[in-house]
């Protein structure tokens, strides 16, 4: 079996000189950053000490300026230039990611095809999750061989319509907003029985710089003068939440500063807060406590897997299925900053999950379906 990693190659010209960056010091950086040892980033990197220092003392030559400072007792630090690199390689990394992935994938898919390759790949098309992230380790040791695209959630069921992949994924906020949302998912499925696997709870809310200097609340402080907010990629399951909580709020979006600047990924959205190119996003805590940033809960939420229901009964399905309900899995998820993991694996008949027709019983049970635990959250300072 194929698999296919594709990485951006970073070309810098300075003064005239040329030069390609290693991704390497990207992720010395990064471990620098978080633990303030060389020793341990150079371990984290899978490099020698030597090897670690000589890297970074050549790029601080070539860029003329340096990109760490050293102190007794204090350890290794990034300097402004370091913070701005290591800013730009994440954010790089999280705009990047889902097209590189997805292009991976079909580029691996057509090659095992040729190759007539034994174990076919299980297909799920989603929207972006961090803990749909992790579950990639999980699966190879399985024996599993995952091939997840980024897409948005009204997407990501259109090509389980059309046949493109084997499981979609969504998400749905506790609450009358969940319910119009799950409404709007089944009348997208058609031709089932479909079954819902639940993969975990999540908080969903407002991205913001540390101590929220522009105290974001509530949506309607997105149409502040002197406020930029960065939004998700129109067709995903956050864009429509938050244009659903814009129309109840009576928002007009042509008063919102850069509503029309789009990402496609949670961690990209983070990006640009982090980069100071925008003041808030709406996405989950996981991307905000990735980059050091605030964050105000809004509103709790499920992610799901949808499939056709013959279609979780085949082997592949199963094992994934056994993944998300093992205790390791679980462990991880419930790690992440908003995640809950329990119920992770429990499936459900789709149309009793997402109602056709109003009904405030369906409301109630959406929340409780996949979790019953309140979600851990962290309320930004305002």
């Amino acid at each position: 079996m194929i698999h296919i990693d594709i990485r951006p190659v970073w070309g810098f010209t300075v003064d005239g000189a040329e030069r390609d960056l290693d991704l390497v010091l990207i992720a010395l950086l990064e471990s620098l950053h978080a633990e303030g040892k060389l020793t341990r980033a150079a371990t984290e990197a899978r490099v020698s000490y030597r090897h670690a220092w000589n890297l970074i003392e050549q790029w601080q030559a070539f860029l003329g300026a340096p990109l760490v400072t050293r102190s007794r007792g204090k350890g290794t630090t990034l300097t402004p230039l370091g913070e701005k690199l290591l800013w730009a390689g994440r954010r790089a990394r999280d705009s990047l990611a889902p097209q590189l992935a997805n292009l991976a994938a079909e580029c691996a898919g057509a090659l095992n095809e040729s190759l007539h390759a034994r174990g076919p790949a299980l297909a799920i098309h989603a929207s972006h999750d961090f803990a749909l992230a992790a579950l990639a380790p999980f699966a190879a040791d399985a024996g599993l061989v995952l091939d997840v695209r980024c897409r948005g959630s009204f997407e990501a069921i259109a090509a389980l319509q059309r046949g493109e992949c084997d499981l979609a994924g969504f998400h749905v906020p506790d609450g009358p907003m969940g319910f119009l949302m799950a409404r709007g998912y089944a009348q997208c499925l058609s031709g089932g029985p479909f079954r819902l696997v639940a993969l975990a709870a999540r908080t969903q809310g407002f991205i913001v710089r540390r101590g929220n200097p522009k105290a974001i609340a509530t949506v309607a402080d997105l149409a502040r003068p002197g406020v930029r907010m960065v939004n998700r990629q129109r067709g995903s399951g956050t864009r429509a939440l938050l244009e659903c909580l814009l129309s109840q709020a009576r928002v007009d979006r042509a008063r919102l500063e850069g509503y029309s600047l789009e990402e496609i990924t949670h961690g990209a959205v983070a990006a640009l807060v982090a980069g100071g190119q925008a003041d808030a996003g709406f996405g989950v805590e996981a991307a905000a406590s990735q980059y050091g940033l605030d964050f105000v809960p809004h509103c709790r939420e499920h992610y799901y897997l949808v499939a056709r229901a013959a279609s979780l009964r085949k082997p592949g399905p199963r094992r994934l299925v056994a993944i998300l309900k093992s205790p390791a899995f679980r462990a991880l998820v419930n790690a992440l900053p908003g995640y809950e993991a329990q119920g992770s694996g429990t499936s459900f008949d789709a149309h009793a999950v997402l109602p056709t027709s109003p009904s405030p019983s369906h409301c109630r049970s959406i929340p409780s379906r996949a979790t019953g635990a309140p979600s851990k959250s962290r309320t930004a300072s305002k």
